[in-house]
């Protein structure tokens, strides 16, 4: 016969496994993947049969990237911190947060007078004092972090300028609201180009960019 005392723990364990499992299944990443993408050089067509046009013939061009969140924090630093905060001991910033950020193209790109070819290409941002600097990097990138594993990059750890493919200054601005969550988004998009985009906290950053050929 079980005990009232070990009929107690038991339920007091199944209890707690319980919660766990629930912990486990409800935990949520501090920074969230995110995306953003946009589709160029394609036309719409109305196919027989069909209610509405549809867009055809487009190719892609994606960022995909780690979302932190501001947190109460002080983002950019001052002076001779300025940048630290983000850039945990690495040369430069990875865009984002956890993984290396990642910018994927179907066509090539000219972006600070630089062509692009389309492929996937690492992104960083070189953090001064009112002068950024928008890397786009051939440097593979790890998915899990293995220190041991010099030919790819965590985030920013470990990157040398060697494998840089473009560089280009991004224009600053102030948003008139603070924005918790950073995100990259695709503006001003036309048939020859558009603007790649940076939001975080009151800062816009602002890197124009051609369809190449």
């Amino acid at each position: 016969m079980i005990s009232k005392r070990m009929l107690a723990v038991t339920c007091a364990a199944a209890v707690g496994a319980g919660a766990a499992v629930v912990s486990a299944q409800t935990r949520r990443p501090a920074s969230p993947s995110g995306a953003s993408a946009t589709q160029v050089g394609g036309h719409y067509e109305t196919r027989p049969g069909a209610d509405e046009p549809v867009y055809v013939g487009g190719k892609w061009i994606e960022i995909t990237y780690g979302r932190p969140i501001k947190r109460e924090r002080d983002l950019w630093g001052a002076g001779a911190d300025y940048g630290k905060t983000l850039n945990g001991g690495a040369p430069v910033w990875r865009a984002g947060a956890n993984v290396t950020t990642r910018l994927k193209t179907e066509v090539p790109l000219v972006i600070g007078g630089k062509t692009v070819p389309a492929g996937e290409y690492s992104v960083f941002i070189d953090l001064k004092p009112n002068n950024w600097t928008l890397i786009l990097s051939s440097w593979p990138h790890q998915t899990r972090y293995d220190p041991s594993n010099k030919e790819a990059l965590w985030g920013a750890f470990g990157y040398t300028p060697d494998r840089d493919v473009a560089r280009a200054p991004m224009k600053l601005g102030t948003l008139p609201v603070a924005l918790d969550e950073m995100s990259w988004e695709f503006a001003d998009m036309t048939a020859g180009g558009g603007t790649l985009t940076f939001l975080w906290d009151k800062t816009i950053a602002t890197v124009p960019f051609k369809i190449g050929s």
